[in-house]
């Protein structure tokens, strides 16, 4: 009986291709890679090699360190210092994109700083005082006095340098010789010359401070003879500012706005725990008195009061003269002799008892009483003497000199600057979201005594003064999308910590794709072409798991090899119990008998 050919070559074909049972990986590797051909063989090497190079790549770059700016802005001379220093001390470095900055890793930033700083690096490409370290033997005065005047210049430029504006400077000092004739002496004089950085520029303040600077730092140096020009040739040492010009002062409107700042910020701290951040805005227009007052006032108050009025002193002077005949006669030298002495009497007149008395005499009238208070009589400066009734008194006189202390009041006055005139501010409260009966949310107007309460307690913040004529004003008004958006802060994806973060996953990201499209576009195929032909056409691979032929034993693939292979012998077997003759002649074919 003839065989059938279709039954012998796919018998013939199942024995072929069907695995050993004492095959292992390596051999199923080989036969799999052996029904490749050249092209797919080729496109196999590569994908690999690729998967290994990016894999690498990601390794190397995650453990790359990150580099952080050590100097920059340096000369060529100190460059070429510092990174010899650091080729010593075995630091690694790059250098930026510019080349304007030498890059080390970060983790070692500060302690190659520390190193550099103890070697003198950088210089700045100025010397300083450690020119006078190197001084030779034998030197003349003239090389003494220029060393040190290019010491100082150095000096000078370094600290100029340490301003954040200043690229690089210049310092150039003219020391005349001192002489001992007052009328030959000569000031020193400085010329500076900036290199300010690009876009930056300097206040007329800093401009005063740098004079000042200069002048402080040379003897006898007046602070007229410093001139500062920059790059551009622009004499800024003599800079005036257009609002002082004008009368008006910068440091003026700074502290306009300090203590606006400073108010809003106690509304601010007082208002965010009962509203809220972001559910309210406040503004405060400070109107403040910059002008100075002196004021003098002196003061005199009349002395009208004698009672009441101030007598420094008082002077009294009473003069009197009794019964002296008037000056007269001849006019000569007889006339004007002075009077003779006076004689006292050679007997004692009797005392005459008072009147009424006993043995006295009778009482009198006043007419011939000479003690009669009635009588003409003269009391005055001490003196108290009866009136001659044929000769009265020719002179009597009284003076009285009082003086009194000047009632003077002297107040000097002067007013500081900066005195609050009035303030002005002005809250917008945003309306409340109130959920109704159904669960929604809509925005709503707080109640009237709320926003009493939020008033005064701005009013009590902000120091209000109703004698001084501040204003207060509190809108309760809805605020829209937007104005709520910038209340909440910098967006998410402008956070400079997002970005960075975002940066790395995308990095990750980007390696994550190319290693799909090497195993879609170039791996995939070649394994599938690895694929046993039996099971191209019995399907026993998924889709999804290319390459389960390699398996040695155990796991979903290998149950799969093994059920499809029982399945061919269970085949074999009857159609050797059906047609014994076939099987033999088809065994005699394989050993070659026919």
């Amino acid at each position: 009986m003839a065989a059938n050919p279709e039954i012998t070559a796919e018998a013939a074909e199942t024995a072929r291709v069907a695995p050993r049972p004492d095959a292992d990986a390596l051999t199923r590797l080989r036969e799999a890679f052996d029904r490749l051909n050249s092209q797919q063989k080729l496109m196999l090497a590569v994908a690999i090699a690729a998967i290994v190079a990016i894999l690498a790549g990601a390794y190397l770059w995650s453990r790359q360190p990150d580099y952080r700016v050590l100097f920059a802005n340096f000369s060529e001379k100190d460059g070429g210092a510092i990174i010899a220093a650091l080729e010593q001390a075995n630091v690694p470095y790059r250098y930026s994109e510019s080349g304007a900055a030498i890059l080390v890793p970060a983790a070692q930033v500060h302690d190659a700083r520390l190193r550099l700083a103890s070697q003198g690096l950088p210089r700045g490409g100025s010397i300083g005082f450690e020119l006078m370290e190197n001084q030779k033997f034998g030197a003349s005065q003239f090389t003494e006095q220029v060393n040190y005047q290019r010491a100082l210049q150095g000096e000078l430029e370094r600290t100029i340098e340490a301003i954040s504006a200043v690229q690089s400077a210049r310092v150039h000092l003219a020391i005349p010789k001192p002489s001992v004739f007052v009328r030959e002496e000569q000031k020193p004089t400085a010329s500076v010359l900036l290199r300010l950085f690009p876009g930056r520029s300097l206040e007329p303040t800093q401009v005063a401070g740098i004079s000042y600077l200069i002048a402080s730092s040379v003897p006898q140096l007046p602070l007229a003879n410093v001139n500062i020009v920059d790059q551009n040739g622009n004499l800024i040492s003599q800079l005036k500012d257009k609002l002082t010009e004008a009368g008006l002062d910068s440091t003026q409107l700074k502290y306009v706005r300090d203590v606006e700042n400073s108010i809003i910020e106690r509304i601010r701290n007082i208002l965010t725990p009962v509203l809220g951040e972001g559910n309210y805005r406040a503004q405060v227009a400070a109107d403040l008195d910059f002008s100075h007052v002196e004021q003098t006032a002196e003061t005199f108050a009349p002395n009208t009061d004698r009672a009441t009025a101030s007598i420094r002193s008082e002077q009294v002077s009473e003069s009197a003269n009794l019964n002296q005949s008037p000056a007269g006669g001849i006019p000569g030298a007889l006339t004007n002799q002075p009077p003779v002495p006076a004689t006292a009497p050679l007997s004692q007149p009797a005392v005459t008892p008072p009147a009424g008395a006993a043995g006295g005499p009778a009482p009198t009238s006043p007419a011939t009483n000479p003690r009669d208070p009635n009588r003409g009589q003269i009391d005055a400066a001490g003196v108290y003497a009866p009136l001659d009734p044929v000769s009265p008194p020719l002179a009597a006189q009284k003076g009285v000199t009082t003086n009194y202390e000047v009632d003077k009041t002297i107040r000097y006055t002067r007013q500081s600057a900066g005195a609050i005139r009035r303030l002005t501010a002005a809250v917008v409260v945003n309306y409340r979201m109130i959920k109704s009966r159904n669960g929604v949310e809509t925005p709503g107007p707080l109640p009237e005594e709320e926003i009493e309460k939020i008033r005064n307690l701005a009013r009590e913040a902000m120091g209000y003064n109703e004698t001084r004529g501040d204003s207060l004003s509190i809108a309760n008004v809805s605020f829209t999308a937007q104005a709520q958006t910038e209340s909440a802060g910098m967006p998410l994806w402008k956070d400079p910590e997002t970005v960075a973060r975002g940066m790395d996953i995308l990095k990750y990201l980007v390696i994550a794709g190319i290693l799909f499209a090497i195993y879609f576009v170039m791996l995939r195929p070649v394994l599938r072409a690895m694929r046993p032909p039996e099971e191209k056409a019995a399907g026993g691979e998924s889709e999804g798991e290319p390459g389960s032929f390699l398996m040695a034993g155990g796991g979903k693939g290998m149950s799969e090899e093994l059920t499809g292979f029982a399945v061919k012998i269970t085949k074999a077997k009857e159609l050797a119990q059906g047609d014994p003759k076939v099987v033999a002649n088809m065994i005699k074919d394989w050993m070659g008998l026919n």
